[in-house]
């Protein structure tokens, strides 16, 4: 592997001067970040990802574990907390990569699937963040402030272009802005979150049992136990794919563990409180979870008024939160796909692709709010994050370990020709053969579910293994090949 001051030569450099400006639009898209221009500490990950997190989409995922999946609070849970720990440790994976590679997580993927191949998972999570995760959690956010100012549901287009208006400004003035913006919300969503959590912990029913008679309880409770397991995973792998963007801006020289550490924290710290109090909540006394009821309005159940308001408050916070990051990073995965917009520099092309992707996020939420967001097919969402995920990243981590972290002069990541069918094969296989083995009622039950219901879902794993283990196959031999001499010590070290 070569030294960051090599690799400057071989690839496209981002354009302008960046530094660590806040009040203007990011220059550049997805080329590499020179060293004049890295910054940045391993703890600022740990807000940058506990903000987006302190959200009602969080708090649900654990209110589905009971209502839907039919477990009782114990079995939510440790499915809750064994499914976000493995989502976070990945995610704590592939942050290191940022500062060692110093280029997005999606153009980082292009060295195990190629150029073209990459159009996959790039597609894949273009279309996750910047439609799918930005309607569930804006409409999750206009819900929030409909309730707050006592609007009825008539007036739902204008709380929603609220907060996206909101959250598209912060994406497309871009990468410090997104740090900058989630470490000022954390004191205000932190503790009125806090709080709201120990009022609803106070007020649990904590003798609950398994319904077998809900809604999703597939395959009793350890069908059960592995479809709410996988729906924690699908949440916290969800940031995977936007792990690096986060991370590439700071100095090779960064503690990469340390980055690891703190990018995984924020993700198991949020999630499982959140989600833990997402269980709890689902058994107050009081709470109403039908079709037709709105689910951020429970909550007053379980809390004083002030902090209930505040709460919703921080609801509509956290919705922007996480989306600024979700328009980001899904605006990058669309550049990552090789667009190429006449007359555009890259500087526009990024801000243009996130302000078009707001558009459309607007106008799908308008339409789908009631089939995404929470409440609606919200657990099929989960199921299909953790579905794609997975395989990409068999992929990449079977890539990197073959190639001992080792990807030279990095030119392969910007280079059309650079050819990898190895990769969208075991992708594409692993994503076709798992269909048999989904579980999601409101979806789709494959024929292995249909015939062992007690072993819920297990389309995830099946697929990270046959993708792992076919990404292998393809590329016997490229074990011990490295791509260039190695780096001096404390620049690019694997």
């Amino acid at each position: 592997m070569q030294t960051a001051e090599e690799v400057e030569k071989h690839v496209p450099i981002r354009e302008g001067e960046y530094g660590e400006r806040v009040a203007t639009v990011e220059p550049g898209g997805v080329e590499y970040i020179a060293l004049k221009e890295r910054h940045g500490k391993p703890i600022d990950l740990f807000w940058t990802w506990l903000s987006p997190n302190l959200e009602f989409a969080t708090v649900f995922v654990g209110v589905i574990a009971i209502i839907l999946f039919g477990l009782n609070l114990w079995e939510a849970a440790t499915a809750i907390i064994v499914g976000t720990l493995l989502g976070s440790l990945t995610h704590a994976v592939v942050s290191s990569w940022g500062p060692k590679f110093g280029v997005p997580m999606m153009v980082e993927s292009r060295g195990a699937f190629g150029f073209l191949g990459n159009i996959l998972p790039a597609g894949l999570n273009a279309f996750t963040g910047a439609f799918g995760w930005f309607i569930v959690n804006s409409v999750s956010g206009a819900f929030a402030l409909l309730a707050l100012v006592g609007l009825s549901i008539s007036w739902f287009w204008l709380t929603f272009l609220v907060i996206v208006v909101a959250q598209v400004a912060i994406a497309t003035l871009g990468h410090n802005l997104i740090h900058v913006f989630e470490r000022w919300a954390l004191p205000l969503l932190g503790v009125v979150f806090g709080l709201a959590c120990i009022f609803i912990f106070i007020n649990g029913n904590y003798t609950v049992g398994f319904n077998a008679k809900a809604p999703l309880a597939f395959g009793g409770d350890v069908g059960g136990w592995i479809l709410a397991f996988t729906a924690a995973f699908g949440y916290a792998a969800g940031w995977n794919p936007y792990a690096a963007d986060y991370t590439r801006y700071m100095p090779p020289t960064t503690d990469r563990r340390m980055v690891g550490i703190w990018a995984g924290l924020g993700v198991l710290v949020s999630c499982v409180v959140l989600e833990l109090a997402g269980a709890v909540l689902a058994t107050v006394a009081g709470t109403k979870w039908g079709p037709n009821d709105i689910p951020t309005a429970q909550l007053q159940q379980a809390m004083p008024g002030v902090i209930y308001y505040l709460t919703l408050l921080c609801i509509a916070v956290g919705a922007v939160a996480a989306n600024a990051i979700n328009i980001y990073s899904g605006t990058m995965s669309l550049v990552a796909l090789g667009i190429r917009e006449m007359g555009l520099t890259l500087r526009q092309r990024r801000a243009a692709l996130a302000i078009l992707a707001g558009v459309i996020g607007y106008v799908g939420g308008l339409v789908f709010q009631a089939q995404v967001a929470p409440g609606g097919k919200y657990e099929a969402f989960l199921l299909l994050i953790s579905y794609w995920i997975a395989p990409w990243l068999a992929v990449v981590f079977v890539d990197y370990w073959l190639r001992r972290g080792d990807y030279g002069d990095e030119s392969i990541f910007y280079d059309p020709k650079h050819f990898r069918w190895q990769g969208f094969v075991a992708m594409a296989v692993g994503l076709v053969v798992s269909v048999y083995f989904f579980a999601s009622n409101s979806l789709y039950v494959g024929s292995v579910p249909n015939a062992h219901p007690e072993y819920g879902d297990l389309t995830f794993v099946v697929g990270f293994v046959i993708t792992a283990v076919l990404y292998f196959v393809f590329n016997l031999g490229m074990r011990g090949q490295t791509s260039g001499a190695k780096a001096a010590a404390g620049s690019r070290a694997p």
